[in-house]
This record gives C-alpha cells, structure tokens and sequence, in this order.
C-alpha cells in the first residue's frame, strides 16, 4: 500500500483531534456518573471522544484517498470576515445594533469577489431591521440600536 497524502483532509483532521482533546481536558473535572445517572460531564466528553474519534477516522482516511497539495489560502475574504468579527466587537457598544449591522454586513459581503454593492447594501438594511426586531423588539435584549 503507498500513501497518497490528501494534506488537507489531514489537517482538518488533526485539527478535530485536537478540538475534541482541548474538550475532553475542559470536561474533565465534571462528574460523569452513569448512563442511568448522567453527570454533567457525561455528554461533553461523549460529544469530544466522538470528534476525536472521527478526525482520527479522516486522518486515515487522509492518506490513501489520493494525493491532493493545500489549497492556497485566500487572504482577502479572510481577512475580510476577521474585519467584520473585529466591527462587531467594536462598534455594538458604541453605534447601537443597527449600525453595526450594516457595517459587519458590508465589510463581509467585500469578501465574496463578484459582490454587487447595491444588493449588498440591501441585504445590509434588511438584515439591520430584521436584527432589532428579533433581538431588541421580540427578544427584548438589553441592546442599544442607536447610539447613545
């Protein structure tokens, strides 16, 4: 048998070790009990043994699927969508929820390449309204929506 490495299977898969490890080591000063009496850490650590178990099943998977290099990385939508998340911290507290709702909605639509500005911009109003109204009016939050 020869490996034919598929590199980016396995680091996604690597990367589901490690995210399941980080979760088992967090749960592990919950109780577990039994399946008849469920401690608190009895489903987080089922939930991160199962997550292990499958990237370990990908990694070997990973390597006899066939060869396949990394994907370059596209640093202008990631970039991009970090900006956003960035928006999202910094603004909300100073704007209110409706401004920051259109500037993380038009930061992040500049990620796609082929974005249209004018449907962007739409889509930025409408997700604005739709997020007061759910948040602030239906959910009653304690958010500012505009500044203060």
């Amino acid at each position: 048998m020869t490996l034919r490495l598929n590199v980016p299977d396995l680091a996604f898969a690597a990367f589901l070790v490690a995210l399941g490890a980080f979760a088992f080591a967090l749960a592990s000063e919950l109780s577990v009990g039994t399946a008849a009496a469920m401690g608190a850490g009895y489903v987080p650590r089922g939930l991160a043994a199962i997550v292990m178990i499958y990237g370990a099943v990908l990694g070997v998977r990973a390597m006899f699927v066939g060869r396949q290099p990394f994907p370059a990385v596209a640093w202008r939508p990631a970039l991009l969508i970090a900006a956003a998340v960035a928006l999202f911290a910094v603004l909300l507290p100073r704007v209110g929820l409706a401004i920051t709702s259109i500037a993380v909605v038009l930061c992040a639509g500049l990620a796609s390449y082929d974005v249209r500005l004018r449907e962007n911009a739409v889509l930025a109003v409408a997700l604005a309204i739709f997020s007061v109204l759910l948040f602030v009016s239906a959910l009653g939050l304690p958010i500012p929506v505009w500044p203060q």
